[in-house]
């Protein structure tokens, strides 16, 4: 894509693996553009989750005006489908006096429906719903990770494979349609009246392993122990199958020591992040640079 031969209105996204940098980078190249940040990371909509999902600080949240953060509660359902419309009247609306939009997170089925769309998701039957979710109760995790692979491996090799909600929106819409879910998400590439570029952030495996481990640290230091005992009920909620809050609610419960609990949190956040990876370079519009790329990066973007 051109730089010069874009239209005023922009909307940058800053894509990569959790634990990367995204929120420190897009919050100095917010304040360079006179930008506002939407978020597209699904676990940080959640008002809740303070430390497990690693938000902003409310010092970040000040220095730049943020959205989608703390925006629902667990108790609250939401989709990628609920989300792409939300998101784009929010970037109409800041479009009205900012020329760039920001976007920032790690979900991508979350990023690609702002800058894709998403086809219109088939209506599940409560039956087939209710059916599926006493399958899971009684067969288990593993089984739904073992139907999923095999219906839809592209969907599974991207995807939170810990998280039953996804994998069971998956099955859902194979059950009720006969097709798979990553179908649905760039059948039909929708014309966005703003130009489009994507970011995405990477470095060396191993210096991005350390980095991870070391936030699973300090999040421990911050409270996660603590935060995660005020959600014990309602640990069955859908927000709550995640990486950093499952794991806690095993020691809660007692099937796991601490300690395991956390080396567990760190081995599934390096395997989710090797997954937003395998998403996002699969997308051959995204422009890679390292974090510290700064100069770089304002030099590219170019507005």
């Amino acid at each position: 894509m051109s730089l010069m031969n874009m239209s005023t209105k922009k909307v940058v996204f800053i894509v990569g693996p959790t634990a990367i940098g995204k929120t420190a980078l897009s919050i100095k190249l917010a304040q360079h553009f006179n930008a506002e940040i939407i978020s597209c990371d699904s676990r940080q909509f959640y008002k809740e989750l303070l430390i497990g999902s690693a938000p902003p600080s409310p010092k970040e949240l000040k220095e730049v005006q943020h959205h989608f953060i703390h925006n629902l509660s667990i108790s609250q359902s939401y989709n990628a489908g609920k989300y792409e419309i939300d998101a784009i009247n929010k970037i109409t609306e800041i479009h009205k006096t900012n020329d760039c939009v920001i976007i920032v997170g790690g979900s991508g089925l979350y990023a690609d429906a702002i800058s894709k769309g998403l086809d219109k998701m088939p209506e599940i039957s409560e039956k087939t719903r209710k059916k599926l979710n006493s399958d899971l109760k009684e067969r288990g995790l593993e089984w739904l990770q073992d139907k999923v692979k095999n219906i839809d491996p592209e969907f599974y090799n991207s995807c939170d494979i810990k998280n039953p909600q996804r994998l069971l929106r998956c099955l859902e819409i194979f059950t009720e349609t006969g097709k798979k879910l990553s179908s649905f998400k760039t059948k039909n590439i929708k014309k966005r009246p703003f130009d489009i570029i994507k970011i995405g952030l990477n470095i060396d495996r191993e210096k991005l392993y350390s980095r991870i481990n070391k936030r699973v640290d300090f999040m421990m230091e911050c409270g996660l122990l603590e935060e995660v005992s005020t959600l014990i009920e309602f640990q069955s909620l859908n927000s709550l199958q995640t990486v950093g809050y499952k794991e806690i609610f095993s020691f809660i419960n007692n099937e796991c020591t601490l300690q395991e609990a956390v080396e567990k949190i760190k081995q599934n956040t390096r395997r989710f992040a090797k997954r937003q990876l395998t998403w996002f370079k699969k997308d051959k519009e995204v422009n890679w640079f390292e974090p510290q790329e700064y100069d770089k990066l304002k030099s590219f973007i170019g507005l």
